[in-house]
């Protein structure tokens, strides 16, 4: 047997335990959140039942029936974005301003659902505006990243020369790089919100990574509320938080996964006796050299 084939079988145990530590992981997550929300959501279905009852006794003409026809016209004012108190509703979801952050949600992948096409035409443009839209985005996003990397590498080469650690100086420029981040795109958008839509700070703090991440649950939604009105630069400064916002966040995910490979790496060449590739001197293939041989990079982020 070749030094290929030993390599080849040797990664099927760390790719067995990988998936291992995957799905235990999920497992864990699941519990975590069963044993939080399991017993709040029991609660919770007991008291809408309680209220449910209270209002067919407070209202004597309504039975069953015209609840659940209440409610469905309740729903149907939520989709469509309108409000129910008072003598007036508002314009709805399709404004240009909404509609312009909808189809950023599209392209981002974020799709928080409270938002959707009803009319066939719609569903259909909607399929193919994503077909092309969501591989232009994550272009886009891409080249934004490599800038984003081209300015910190071309710091970090300004304070390498004047202090001459490379080490310490990629690590602070990186650490400045994601304290910036992450006043620019969690602590100032958290005070945004906080004031514009009322909610707490940690409801806050709670959408904007659950939007930047893409995971989009929807249960939390800016610019959305039909009670209020905002003003029109809000919809355009949504959009911009999520573009620069989803660009600085895969940059800090690729970096979290480039530590996770090293650490992997790491741990496997411990295990099989190898040298670190830092010892052997084999750094091929690493981020930071990758970038350092791409040719683009090389230049001034912002000369066109």
């Amino acid at each position: 047997m070749g030094i290929n084939e030993m390599f080849n079988l040797a990664r099927v145990p760390s790719i067995l335990m990988l998936g291992l530590v995957y799905v235990t992981y999920v497992l864990i997550g699941g519990v975590i959140f069963w044993k939080l929300e399991g017993d709040l959501g029991k609660k919770d279905i007991s008291i809408l039942l309680l209220n449910k009852k209270k209002v067919l006794t407070t209202y004597n003409c309504l039975n069953q029936e015209g609840l659940e026809e209440v409610a469905q016209v309740i729903s149907d004012a939520s989709k469509a974005g309108l409000s129910l108190k008072g003598n007036f509703t508002t314009d709805g979801f399709w404004r240009f301003t909404s509609s312009a952050v909808f189809a950023a949600t599209v392209v981002t992948t974020i799709g928080y659902g409270n938002i959707s096409p009803s009319t066939t035409a719609g569903q259909i443009f909607c399929v193919f505006f994503a077909l092309f839209g969501i591989p232009l985005n994550m272009v886009v996003l891409n080249r934004v990243g490599k800038y984003i990397l081209a300015l910190e590498r071309n710091i970090s080469d300004f304070l390498e020369g004047k202090t001459g650690r490379r080490r310490c100086t990629r690590f602070f420029v990186h650490l400045v790089s994601y304290l910036t981040g992450a006043v620019l795109f969690f602590v100032v958008p958290m005070i945004v919100f906080q004031l514009h839509e009322g909610w707490t700070f940690s409801q806050a703090i709670y959408y904007c990574f659950i939007t930047l991440s893409t995971i989009g649950f929807g249960d939390f939604v800016a610019d959305s509320n039909p009670d209020k009105e905002y003003p029109e630069w809000y919809s355009i400064l949504m959009a911009s938080w999520i573009f620069f916002g989803l660009a600085w966040l895969a940059l800090v995910i690729n970096h979290s996964i480039d530590i996770l490979e090293r650490l992997n790496t790491h741990f496997k060449q411990r295990w099989s006796g190898q040298k670190p590739e830092e010892e052997s001197g084999t750094t091929e293939g690493t981020p930071d050299t990758q970038m350092e041989e791409d040719e683009e990079l090389k230049k001034p982020p912002i000369t066109q």
